[in-house]
């Protein structure tokens, strides 16, 4: 499932093709069919992202809901735009090019009391301006599960996911096995701020790169990583392989439901 900063790209992607402008919907798939016909010859005024949640706002008080989920996928081209080809459950379609989305989760026109519903029920989001993370510790430091599985918690913070939970507990120094309420506020807010930072980078980047100057493959002369996911990392899907730090091996185990790397070595706060 794609990750928060993906999301924004894709909010931003939408502004920089149809924002201000008259936008054509349909759904070739038929499935969105009604959904589309009310957005059809619509202005684009805006766009944005709420943890993994892309909203896009057509001038009403509804908005244009869209979750990838595990399989959703979007596809940007130029003008004019082709025949469409395979499942596309929306093409959005203007002067500056055309939006497939194939396969998501959710595709929905939200009314504007379950916009709000859908926000209320979201953690903060650490590429949003108006993120509170003062709501997250709140949560965190009276829970008992533990840090990995509150950070994927998408009511607790939303927009990080497999990657940047494991990631940043390593690069904070936390072990994921920590029950929330024995963190300290001090380290919460040292894990907020790398979220902002590494998240935002991944925004600029379209990558996930978590590994710190000295630990890049030039700097210690190591072959670069090759990943779908397309980042330098310390610790995610390199279980067994030697800690890039302190040459532990990584270690992994299923934790709700997906896989959680750690490094005993160097995670033991």
């Amino acid at each position: 499932m794609p990750e928060g900063h993906t999301i924004h790209r894709l909010a931003a992607e939408h502004r920089r093709m149809f924002e201000g402008r008259v936008v054509r919907a349909e759904s070739p798939q038929g499935r969105f069919a009604e959904g589309a016909a009310l957005i059809d010859g619509r202005t684009l005024v805006g766009a944005g992202a709420a943890g993994k949640h892309l909203m896009l706002d057509f001038g009403d008080d509804r908005r244009l809901h869209v979750h990838l989920g595990i399989y959703g996928k979007y596809a940007f081209g130029p003008p004019p735009a082709p025949a469409p080809t395979g499942a596309v459950r929306l093409r959005l379609a203007g002067e500056e090019g055309y939006a497939d989305l194939r396969g998501p989760n959710t595709c929905e026109l939200l009314e504007p009391g379950e916009v709000k519903r859908l926000y209320d029920r979201l953690g903060p989001d650490p590429l949003r301006p108006d993120a509170d993370p003062d709501r997250a510790w709140r949560a965190i430091s009276r829970s008992r599960t533990s840090i990995a599985a509150l950070l994927m918690d998408q009511s607790v913070v939303a927009g990080p996911g497999n990657i940047y939970r494991a990631e940043v507990l390593f690069r904070q120094g936390v072990r994921p096995d920590l029950p929330g309420r024995e963190l300290s506020r001090e380290r919460w807010e040292a894990i907020w701020a790398d979220l902002v930072a590494l998240m935002a980078e991944g925004v600029r980047t379209g990558r996930i790169d978590t590994v710190r100057p000295e630990h890049t493959p030039e700097a210690m002369g190591r072959p670069p990583r090759v990943d779908d996911h397309g980042g330098e990392v310390y610790v995610y899907r390199r279980a067994g392989l030697p800690c890039l730090v302190c040459g532990a091996p990584v270690r992994t185990e299923v934790l709700v439901g997906r896989n959680l790397f750690w490094c005993p070595g160097c995670q033991r706060d």
